[in-house]
């Protein structure tokens, strides 16, 4: 999931949940199963290791570019307040384009290093709660009268006001996904999952989307009237209308042929924001709304006229990274929840795409690689880490597209509109009521796929019910309490404080922290905690006794003949030749 994710994740992650328990191969039935899943990828148009023409890929990876689009664009108009980025600022498109060439850079490693799969890597929600937290510190908060502008600060000032607070998150995402990428390549996400149950999961999740109800109605508020109608128009076309298909050209077997498109489910979050953007560029024409009302789509016109054609992301570009305790230790718990949400997606993709079910050393590299493109994300200075998109897999499913080479030309594109400047910077112009609507939509659905964990524990068990209760509603009254009693944490030592302060304001943690801690403590069966279920969704009990059925798609694309030489490459987790019982 990401957590960012946008809207279509709850019905990719909870289908793909069951899918992906009947996706790993069992002791008894490992030939008859994947012959069942070999038939269901039948009706794919391309599967993973096809190759379909440079046109068809050139087209096809455009709409996975622009079903992830929805998702992406949305976190910056979260993030620059918080690193006191003002509206008038070009920096707002800079740090879009940058978010954008990112996730085509990562994505293209994923894709082609990493776990191989045909799937989609970006911004995620879940590093913005612990930022949120990072950037609630005293020494962090935007100078009075900045944001307002009831102050005057040069542009040389302003610049360095908001490249001090991202060189402290860019610190605390590059530190903090070494965790990830070690527990990838050496292996440990699967000893992890063992004890990171439904009940862990379930609260940590569930409080990303409950915890940022302060960033959609600070966007509604400009004017709650395009915010409500950007909700029911997003609903209309997520739920409404999203089996209602559009002819449409489409190139199949070497040929132009007209099939139906569910257009509406492939993109929901972009159909409204065209047709919402649209409609207020009518009311900011006709002079129906004032000067100053918040749906207007001129107010950041001028940043559009100013920004560069093109412009190279680089590393370092807002300074070098700073590093503190309390932003890596913050910034853990949104990395352990974006991997372990991760692994479900894996199973998911490869199901679609008609691959087998990832083995463990692909696991493994993707994972690891994902720790590694959230460091280079900490290093180019997005402000936010990378996680494998839902979306792009539900796009699988309805295009019945599951080929790799696709999702690198996504990639491509996404490199292309990152360079693209004046691109990213046309997004300024989205009235923010129109951002308020999305996530109020986009939230919601986020809690509820936390919440979608819970379909593997028993919920007649008073024992689950007040692990999840407690964890919930703790995780609530503890980060308020915080937030309104900033000194009373005094351990003696500056930096101790800092950490708790941080850990004990971000909610997903004190969720998570209670979840794992009371599961794992309180006696209850596997089956009343949703273990069994669990673990097969994760391939936690998976065995070599399919490994015959495992498609040379996960091999690396170079040097395979060598490591199947070596002895030692037997024993690397994140190499294909690895052999889970040595």
């Amino acid at each position: 999931m990401s957590d960012n994710h946008g809207f279509s994740d709850v019905e990719v992650n909870v289908e793909a949940s069951v899918e992906a328990k009947s996706a790993v191969p069992d002791k008894d039935g490992d030939t008859e199963e994947i012959t069942n899943k070999r038939k269901a990828s039948d009706d794919l148009l391309y599967k993973i290791d096809d190759v379909p023409p440079w046109y068809t890929c050139c087209f096809l990876g455009l709409q996975h570019y622009l079903t992830m689009f929805g998702s992406t664009v949305s976190i910056p108009f979260i993030l620059c307040p918080l690193l006191c980025v003002r509206e008038d600022d070009p920096a707002r498109g800079y740090i879009i384009s940058t978010i954008f060439f990112v996730s085509g850079l990562v994505t293209l490693l994923q894709s082609t290093f990493g776990c191989r799969l045909p799937i989609i890597q970006g911004g995620t929600f879940s590093f913005l709660v612990p930022t949120i937290a990072i950037l609630s510190l005293p020494e962090l908060q935007c100078p009075t009268g900045l944001m307002d502008g009831t102050s005057e600060f040069s542009s040389e000032e302003k610049e360095e006001i908001w490249h001090i607070r991202m060189r402290e998150i860019q610190g605390a995402i590059c530190v903090a996904s070494i965790f990830q990428l070690v527990i990838g390549y050496t292996g440990l996400i699967g000893l992890m999952l063992r004890y990171i149950t439904p009940l862990t999961i379930t609260p940590s999740v569930t409080m990303i989307g409950v915890s940022l109800f302060g960033a959609a109605s600070h966007n509604c508020e400009g004017n709650w009237g395009v915010a409500i109608l950007t909700i029911v128009v997003m609903t209309l076309c997520s739920q409404y209308l999203r089996n209602i298909t559009i002819p449409l050209p489409l190139w199949k077997d070497g040929k132009m042929t007209i099939s139906p498109v569910p257009v509406f489910k492939l993109f929901p979050i972009l159909i409204t924001i065209l047709v919402m953007w649209g409609f207020c560029a009518i009311l900011t024409v006709s002079g129906a709304i004032s000067e100053d009302n918040g749906a207007r789509t001129d107010r950041n016109l001028e940043l559009v006229y100013k920004a560069a054609w093109f412009r190279f992301p680089y590393p370092f570009q807002w300074g070098v990274p700073t590093v503190s305790a309390a932003g890596v230790f913050g910034m853990v718990a949104g990395v352990l929840a974006s991997a372990i949400e991760s692994v479900g997606d894996y199973y998911a993709c490869a199901r679609l795409s008609g691959a087998p079910p990832p083995p463990v050393h692909a696991i493994n590299r993707g994972i690891g690689t994902e720790g590694l493109g959230c460091i280079l994300a900490g290093l180019w200075g997005t402000g936010n880490g990378t996680t494998s998109y839902s979306e792009n897999i539900g796009a699988i499913g309805v295009t019945k597209v599951g080929s790799r080479r696709v999702i690198q030309w996504g990639a491509a594109i996404m490199l292309g509109f990152g360079m693209f400047s004046k691109f990213g910077s046309c997004f300024l112009t989205i009235p923010t009521p129109i951002v308020g609507g999305i996530f109020c939509v986009m939230f919601g659905m986020i809690a509820a796929v936390g919440l979608s964990n819970l379909q593997f524990v028993d919920l007649n068990s008073t024992r689950n019910l007040f692990v999840l209760g407690f964890s919930i509603f703790f995780s609530l009254v503890l980060p308020q309490w915080m937030k309104q009693n900033p000194g009373l944490v005094l351990t003696g030592s500056d930096k101790v404080d800092q950490i708790l302060k941080v850990l004990l304001e971000t909610s997903m943690f004190v969720g998570g922290f209670l979840g794992f801690f009371l599961d794992n403590t309180i006696p209850g069966t596997p089956e009343e905690r949703g273990l069994i279920a669990w673990n097969a969704q994760h391939g936690v009990n998976d065995s070599d006794e399919g490994a015959e059925f495992q498609a040379k798609c996960y091999d690396l694309p170079l040097g395979m003949d060598y490591l199947r030489n070596q002895k030692w490459a037997q024993y690397v987790p994140f190499l294909p030749t690895f052999k889970k019982n040595k």
